[in-house]
């Protein structure tokens, strides 16, 4: 079976935007006058919980008192407004160039008729920030599909948001490569009977990727392990194999 898309996580897979995103709320944190700070290692454990909504949900959880009254799922819907307007304006500032590779990956795929779509549990408006920032005009003609945020209710490590894209996209699991840098994108996409890349993050190097088709560190080092001169090419031999 020949690869016909590939889909693509967007935090951590292609661009390090954990610390942007931790930045991004200590700053909503502090417009709201909330005496909060996550630091790498808090934040680090908080990623465990997809969507950031549902972070922030966990972490008041974790509390011994609530401190956002008697309506909290509002307030926690306003600070991710707050946080989600601080991050857009980073990324669009040039913040946050995507990982080495990931460019090339996208330009060579177009070109060879293989087609893109992205799977993340991140907000629409975080991806659209990154893709213009990246690829200026051509931000909202590369993928295909972008299935962000509260498209689906169930988050990953469920297989919904990559079931979504496969149904729009009205391609079988067997077509297509998942490119992903966590165990919990790992599991959905798995789940959702997608092949799987890992390319680990600086947040999820210390994670386990049992079923992945191949795990490394960057894209290079996938061509490398591939043992092929282009990358595209590599993911197509992956592909074959998984």
């Amino acid at each position: 079976m020949s690869l016909a898309a590939i889909i693509f996580d967007i935090d951590g897979t292609l661009a390090e935007t954990e610390e942007l995103h931790r930045a991004s709320f200590n700053l909503a944190f502090t417009d709201a006058g909330l005496p909060w700070h996550w630091d790498q290692q808090l934040y680090g454990r908080l990623l465990e919980v997809t969507g950031g909504k549902e972070r922030l949900r966990h972490f008041i959880d974790s509390l011994p008192s609530n401190p956002l009254g008697a309506h909290p799922a509002a307030a926690i819907a306003s600070l991710h407004a707050a946080k989600t307007t601080h991050y857009a304006g980073l990324v669009e500032h040039g913040a946050l160039p995507l990982r080495p590779g990931f460019a090339a990956l996208i330009e060579d795929a177009r070109r060879a008729g293989i087609r893109l779509a992205i799977a993340t549990t991140t907000s629409l408006p975080n991806v659209e920030a990154l893709l213009r920032a990246n690829f200026n005009e051509r931000a909202t003609t590369l993928f295909e599909v972008i299935a962000a945020g509260d498209s689906v209710t169930r988050k990953k490590p469920a297989p919904d948001i990559y079931l979504s894209v496969l149904a729009q996209m009205q391609l079988s699991a067997c077509d297509c490569l998942a490119v992903e840098d966590s165990c919990n994108g790992l599991l959905s996409a798995l789940a959702a009977g997608i092949a799987t890349l890992v390319v680990r993050s600086n947040y999820t190097r210390e994670q386990q990727f049992p079923g992945a088709a191949l795990v490394v560190d960057d894209l290079e080092q996938a061509r490398q392990r591939l043992d092929t001169g282009n990358l595209l090419t590599a993911l197509q031999a992956l592909h074959r194999r998984a």
